[in-house]
Formats: structure tokens, C-alpha cells, sequence
């Protein structure tokens, strides 16, 4: 049977959502799956069509999440629902919404640099399907600094710099930058590159980004097993 995945996108223009969710589309239409896409929140009210996903993507920067709508899709990734994204698509979403940060494991606090920002990506864990084998590389994109949850699987980080803050004085200090966690029965993957599509297809993020929605769908395992809880 055809794994099936949802991308839901909108929200703020700048981060080309659009384009985004056709990326994601195109990396899980070359696994196989079936790909729904929807540009409104209100197709996260139907919490049977949410359980029918393996995965569900929300590719929505800011914006206004209505509690008939997070309920639902907190559920079905309680259930068992693969949850995965990038960048503010689904880090810097829904601000007031805390169960959300729950959810996903961040949430977007600034980038320091704003734009053209050259930095290292370090991978910290090589034993996990998602980024072993994957060497160290350099993106020139938005380096987020975020609140991120401790419980967070940390797969690879970024060196900020002092300036992250004003009145920082410990630093230099790494950030996640991409990260998996357990959220009830559901995988949850998170990266936070992506603020263009060109970001995403540099060839180390777009391997991370395709075993990353590969992995939160439990499709990283063969037909017939289980993997459990393992983050």
C-alpha cells in the first residue's frame, strides 16, 4: 500500500511557500507516496483525513492557528502521524500557540544577520538514520537562533556568534539546526534550514530533508517492521 502525506501551506509570502511544498512534494512523490496539498488550516479540522496521513507537513510561517484546528492535528500526531518541516514553515508558525511549540520541538526567536549569512552546519549525530554518513557543510541563508525544547534528539547545529544578542556574554555557543522527538506515538522531524528552496536543495539538505520526512513517516524501515518510539 502507497504511503500518503499532506502538505499544508500559506502564511507569510516571504518564505515561498508554494515552492516550498512542492519540493517536499517532489522529494516523497520520488518515494512513492501520495501527496495531498492544501493552502488552508481548515483541512486540519478533520481529524479522520489527518489520521489517514503517514506524514503531514505544515509549510506556514506566522499566522493564526484556531483551536479546532490544532486539536486535530495534535491528535493524529498523538496517534501515530509523522510530523515534519522547515524553517518557518513550521518552526516560526502559530506564535501564541504553545501546545504548537510542544509539537515541534522550537520556535523561532530571531537571525541574527538577517539574510546572506554564511555558516557551518556540524552533523553531532552519526548514528541515526537521518543524518549518518551526511558530511559537515556550509549553506549562505538565515542562521536561526530559536527556543528549542531539551528533550529534542539534536542531529546537527550551527556555531552562532556573540552577536546573537546584545548583552550575550558567553557565547560563542552552537544552535540545533536539525533535531527529531516524539510527540505522543507520532516521529517529528525539523530542520531549520530552508528559507529559500535553493537552501534546500543544496545536496547535503535536501538528503536530510528526504530521509528526515522518510523517517518521521516510519517509511525508513522495511515493509512489515516496526521501529517503535525511537527517536
Amino acid at each position: 500500500m502507497k504511503r500518503s502525506a499532506l502538505i499544508v501551506y500559506g502564511g507569510w509570502e516571504g518564505h515561498d511557500p508554494k515552492g516550498v511544498a512542492a519540493f517536499f512534494a517532489e522529494l516523497l512523490d520520488r518515494e512513492g507516496f501520495t501527496v495531498s496539498l492544501e493552502n488552508t488550516l481548515d483541512v486540519f479540522c478533520d481529524e479522520a483525513r489527518l489520521l489517514a496521513q503517514d506524514l503531514i507537513i505544515p509549510v506556514w510561517t506566522m499566522g493564526t492557528i484556531r483551536p479546532e484546528q490544532l486539536g486535530p492535528l495534535c491528535a493524529a500526531v498523538e496517534k501515530g502521524v509523522g510530523l515534519a518541516g522547515c524553517h518557518g514553515g513550521m518552526c516560526d508558525a502559530f506564535r501564541e500557540a504553545t501546545e504548537y511549540h510542544f509539537l515541534t520541538g522550537g520556535q523561532w526567536v530571531a537571525h541574527p544577520g538577517n539574510d546572506g549569512v554564511t555558516y557551518h552546519v556540524r552533523i553531532t549525530d552519526n548514528a541515526h538514520y537521518i543524518t549518518a554518513g551526511i558530511p559537515d557543510f556550509t549553506v549562505r541563508s538565515e542562521q536561526y537562533y530559536m527556543h528549542v525544547d531539551p528533550s529534542n534528539r539534536v542531529l546537527a547545529v550551527t556555531p552562532m556568534p556573540v552577536a546573537a544578542g546584545p548583552h550575550v556574554t558567553n557565547g560563542p555557543f552552537e544552535m540545533p539546526v536539525v533535531w527529531t522527538r516524539m510527540y505522543g506515538q507520532g516521529r517529528v522531524f525539523y530542520t531549520s534550514l530552508g528559507h529559500t528552496v535553493d537552501v534546500l536543495r543544496v545536496a547535503e539538505a535536501t538528503e536530510i530533508c528526504r530521509r528526515g520526512l522518510l523517517w518521521a513517516a516510519r517509511a525508513d524501515q522495511p515493509s512489515g517492521t516496526t521501529a517503535g518510539g525511537i527517536r
